[in-house]
């Protein structure tokens, strides 16, 4: 088995890092560089033809990309700790909660750094209103998930899960990306600081 990476910034294949460590599992890795294009490289795209880390390459040669579907499959391996959900109810609002921060948070986050970021300068078709009308989605984003934490030490569930790893990651990148959450924010910030110190934040 070897997984693709890409360091940070980049939060889908650091999903994938924290939650291979909240389980413990070690994946042999090879760090492909998006700022190099490694990912756009002859050799890589046979692996994964969208050109996107990260990837799971498993013994047999089968390719799981997209970070939550290798999530999925790291789960039905190695199933303790839970991060995906126990019982029908627990799955289907654990699975909620990640389409929420994807499509609420990520989406506009996305669009602010593809369109406005300097790193992002090269890219065709970039249009900078845009982006730039991107950020009051994200900042409604944050208002909706700091009043969706309110009294919450998770996001999705009593314990940590996927979704929390999700919006992490989301919120991180969106910092480096030039739009961080609202200050004002108080019970997002305050549950941001809880996930941020458990040693799995840091892969």
């Amino acid at each position: 088995m070897l997984f693709y990476d890409s360091p940070n910034p980049a939060p889908n294949p650091r999903r994938v890092r924290i939650f291979a460590a909240e389980k413990g599992i070690e994946l042999p890795s090879r760090e492909i560089s998006i700022p190099n294009r490694e990912q756009k490289s002859e050799e890589f795209l046979a692996i994964n033809p969208r050109g996107q880390t990260p990837a799971l390459e498993l013994d047999d040669g089968t390719v799981i990309t997209e970070s939550i579907s290798i999530c999925r499959y790291l789960e039905a391996q190695h199933p303790q700790p839970a991060l995906l959900g126990t019982d029908p109810v627990e799955i289907a609002q654990i699975d909620m909660w990640v389409r929420r921060a994807e499509m609420i948070l990520m989406a506009p986050v996305g669009a602010v750094w593809v369109h406005t970021h300097p790193f992002t300068a090269a890219i065709p078709g970039r249009n900078q209103k845009y982006g730039e009308a991107s950020r009051p989605r994200v900042e409604e984003a944050y208002r909706f998930f700091d009043q969706s934490l309110q009294g919450r030490e998770f996001l999705a569930s009593d314990s940590y899960t996927i979704a929390d790893i999700v919006l992490l990651t989301t919120m991180d990148f969106s910092a480096f990306a030039g739009c961080p959450a609202p200050e004002d924010c108080a019970a997002l910030h305050a549950w941001h600081a809880g996930v941020s110190s458990r040693p799995s934040a840091a892969a």
